[in-house]
């Protein structure tokens, strides 16, 4: 790769490199500030009842936290009338399964919920060789009261309730991204305590944490532009099933 940057001395990298360094010492400070008001924010009891379609049968929203007292719910974008799931969402779901011991030994449980039916859900999990827990909410209201799902009627208005603003409806699609979080107390009441939209959960990504330190960046002429399915890429690993 031929460089298209200015070519210097290690001197005066070393002085660039080292203002950069300041900036970066910024964001850090501001990430960890975040992340302390994060941790102040109000709770809200879920009154509400869920139920979701799992491999062992139809469980509440308490029943999800697989006896901790915290659960983190990635809503992934796979619609009742999909045939697969969403690339993007995908390339978020190849992150989950390692991390998964450490949450869970942390008192965390982390799934994944899709309206799409139970069925269509395993037959893709399987495609893509995932083994984390991922759940149907087909049904329920669950979707839509969190915001990433969107009725036909709601597009029609013009307009949507998405990441806490009005999104125009040419912006927005009947699915779409988000994570949210949740606690259970010792009586089994459930609060939701957070939930990030869009661009909210980009940290979680350890791939773009990646491009971000190589040499061209993220390269992308859109968000996740370059991102396929990992089975979709012409030197990927081949599909599970067909």
């Amino acid at each position: 790769m031929r460089p298209n940057h200015e070519v210097v001395s290690q001197e005066e990298w070393l002085k660039a490199r080292t203002a950069l360094l300041s900036l970066e010492k910024e964001e850090t400070k501001l990430r960890d500030k975040v992340r302390a008001e994060r941790l102040t924010l109000p709770w809200v009891k879920v009154d509400k009842s869920y139920t979701f379609d799992t491999p062992t049968g139809k469980k509440s929203l308490a029943d999800l936290f697989d006896g901790r007292s915290q659960l983190m719910i990635y809503h992934f974008m796979f619609g009742p009338d999909w045939e697969a799931g969403c690339p993007g969402c995908s390339f978020v779901a190849d992150h989950i399964d390692g991390m998964l011991p450490h949450l869970n030994h942390h008192d965390v449980t982390f799934i994944c919920v899709s309206r799409a039916p139970l069925d269509k859900i395993e037959v893709y999990k399987k495609r893509m060789g995932w083994k984390f827990p991922w759940y149907s909410s087909y049904g329920s209201d669950f979707n839509f009261d969190y915001h990433v799902s969107f009725t036909k009627e709601a597009l029609a208005r013009g307009k949507v309730n998405y990441n806490y603003r009005e999104t125009a409806s040419e912006d927005a699609h009947d699915e779409l991204p988000g994570m949210s979080a949740f606690s259970r107390d010792e009586d089994g009441n459930v609060y939701h305590t957070y939930s990030e939209y869009a661009r909210g959960g980009e940290e979680i990504l350890s791939t773009l944490m990646v491009l971000d330190r190589a040499p061209k960046g993220r390269n992308e002429t859109g968000t996740l532009s370059f991102v396929k399915r990992h089975d979709e890429y012409e030197d990927g690993p081949k599909a599970h099933c067909s």
